[in-house]
């Protein structure tokens, strides 16, 4: 990981850090601009499918929330301990880190900066809850998986993609690898938005992850309206029943129940979908993630993330959960995404505030 760039240079006390925090309010607008018009989208089709907005158990938005808040306050207290320690360590000692601790974690969170992340952290899960709210919704749109089927075979000289895989890694070993990667998922999500809250020295270059973040669920959404579709798992089961049963298995088959749950009884209050299919925010999310990174100029997270990237890729066919197809708009989306975000943070693009290596 560099430490030459930008993001790094401009002190956590110094008066351009400060200048930035009491600008906030401005630029951080561009973010409640796509909270209030994406709820207002969901309020309109709630009232079209005629279906109230649902947060099961509370876990989509109550429990993600506290569990946000408290996953940023450890990262800001490790974060701090690094700082502190790479700043004092020729004479430094245990007990003197820990007494400056609290000094070295207010220098950079300031009232300003709690706020903004707060904030920021409370239109990231509304949004969220708009999406899944949404993506429920999407289980009374007519499904095209056989559409998408064949442009996998056409893209594979008639072959369907998942079934090359097994033949190439096998269905064993392979299968439980990359159900860990696939699953690992929902840890980056969480880790990457409350880290870049928490890792960043300049809030509104955090912001720009936080914005990014907020599109790839809006365009996610809106790709799975462009494409209802439900995954091979679901439209060519034949093809993966030569895999292990695995956690994955038994998810698929929840989502299924799930979702025909829903269409048989949309009124039942614990009626919820989960399963669309393209375009893929496994990959898009995650290749967010990588984009964001090198435009932090974190040259070894990059690498380390375009790794993952790959075996996501191959996990969401392999596993039945995407189509190629999938895969490569969740790319697309996630470009977007990153393109969109930096505009949000920064409507008035100027080359200097680019991070500079």
């Amino acid at each position: 990981m560099t430490s030459s760039t930008s993001l790094t240079t401009t002190s956590d006390t110094g008066s351009g850090h400060r200048s930035e925090e009491s600008d906030g309010v401005r630029w951080a607008a561009g973010i409640w601009v796509i909270v209030v018009v994406f709820a207002v989208i969901t309020a309109w089709w709630s009232h079209h499918v005629g279906i109230p907005l649902r947060d099961p158990d509370g876990k989509m938005f109550r429990g993600r929330l506290l569990s946000a808040v408290v996953l940023l306050a450890v990262l800001s207290v490790l974060e701090a301990a690094w700082r502190g320690w790479r700043t004092k360590r020729p004479q430094a000692s245990l007990p003197r880190l820990v007494r400056g601790l609290p000094a070295v974690w207010r220098a950079r969170w300031t009232n300003r900066r709690l706020a903004l992340a707060l904030a920021g952290l409370v239109a990231y899960h509304a949004v969220y809850i708009c999406y899944r709210n949404l993506k429920s919704w999407d289980a009374f749109n007519t499904v095209r998986d056989q559409q998408m089927l064949r442009w996998d075979r056409d893209l594979f000289g008639g072959h369907s993609p998942a079934v090359l895989l097994h033949d190439l890694l096998g269905t064993h070993a392979w299968a439980y690898v990359l159900v860990v990667v696939y699953k690992a998922f929902t840890y980056l999500v969480p880790l990457s938005v409350m880290g870049s809250l928490a890792f960043v020295p300049r809030i509104r270059e955090a912001y720009v992850f936080l914005a990014s973040s907020l599109w790839v669920w809006v365009l996610g959404v809106g790709s799975y309206y462009l494409i209802p579709t439900l995954g091979p798992f679901a439209s060519a089961p034949r093809e993966f029943a030569g895999l292990p049963h695995t956690s994955i298995t038994s998810t698929q088959a929840e989502y299924l129940a799930q979702r025909a749950h829903l269409l048989a009884d949309p009124s039942a209050s614990d009626a919820f979908a989960s399963i669309s299919a393209f375009a893929s925010l496994h990959v898009g999310f995650t290749c967010m993630v990588l984009f964001m990174m090198l435009y932090y100029r974190r040259r070894w997270l990059s690498v380390a993330l375009t790794v993952y990237l790959v075996l996501v890729m191959i996990a969401t066919v392999y596993l039945g959960w995407h189509f190629v197809s999938d895969v490569g708009a969740g790319v697309v989306l996630a470009g977007l995404a990153v393109l969109l975000g930096r505009l949000t943070v920064y409507p008035r693009w100027h080359r200097g505030d680019m991070p500079t290596g």
